[in-house]
């Protein structure tokens, strides 16, 4: 890659249970380093009013579509944690507007495989955790999840300043698993063509190390740079965050 004259834009998708209120802490470093950044809610998050059980793929990746469309040029795109599927799959269908994929401790999953699927595959490993899904409290219909805020201190945000983290774990909301247990369908001619970038969280206890390390193996071409944080980098340490994305984001080799 070459440095590019002016970065293309990014779109940032946050994991589940959260919204572009996690980003509050990168978006200033992305600014001061000539990105423009979008932060996104995704629909059923609590923001547009729509049932968080009645969201799919399809509705997200027709949000994306549209904020591209709306902006105009191409742009690159950041997943954390869940956002990564959700961010391989807007890279398929938008191959044409989309120039490169950068994840945070994203679900980097290949084509048709959900994390849960991944999880099982790992289960009696050394290294291997089930995060956050032992703590989830369900509707009685099992079709959405909540998270509980002792959980979410513990396993999300465990190495995040006390205050910030109690102010993270009160603001998650409920999550449909229409946009939580999901699988990408991605091709070698759409997706895999676009450079990506895989940042590495060392203590993480939601998508944990080995578990990351698995996705890379199984989708492998991404560049990787690794941090020592938990789960949630944007909030405990955005600065090291910023310094891992930007490089790539400016396109520079």
């Amino acid at each position: 890659m070459t440095t590019l004259a002016t970065p293309d834009p990014v779109i940032l998708i946050h994991g589940a249970w959260q919204g572009s209120w996690a980003w509050e802490g990168l978006m200033p470093y992305l600014r001061r380093a000539g990105i423009e950044a979008h932060a996104i809610d995704l629909p059923g998050n609590g923001v547009d009013g729509r049932a968080p059980q009645e969201v799919t793929l399809a509705d997200a990746l027709a949000q994306i579509g549209a904020r591209i469309t709306a902006i105009g040029r191409p742009v690159s795109l950041v997943g954390h944690s869940g956002g990564g599927v959700i961010a391989s799959a807007a890279a398929e269908a938008f191959c044409e507007q989309v120039s490169r994929i950068a994840y945070v401790a994203g679900m980097m999953l290949p084509s048709g495989m959900t994390f849960g699927a991944l999880q099982a595959s790992l289960k009696g490993q050394p290294g291997y955790g089930a995060g956050i899904t032992e703590h989830l409290i369900w509707s009685d219909a099992g079709q959405v999840s909540t998270v509980p805020a002792a959980a979410a201190r513990e396993i999300f945000f465990h190495d995040c300043a006390p205050e910030a983290a109690e102010a993270a774990a009160g603001r998650l909301t409920p999550q449909g698993d229409g946009l939580r247990s999901i699988a990408a369908t991605l091709t070698e001619g759409r997706f895999a063509t676009l450079p990506r970038l895989y940042v590495a969280l060392r203590r993480d206890r939601s998508v944990t190390p080995l578990a990351q390390a698995r996705m890379q193996a199984l989708v492998p071409g991404a560049r990787t740079v690794a941090l020592d944080t938990g789960h949630v980098p944007q909030l405990a340490d955005p600065a090291a965050l910023s310094a891992a994305l930007v490089p790539f984001l400016r396109g520079e080799s």
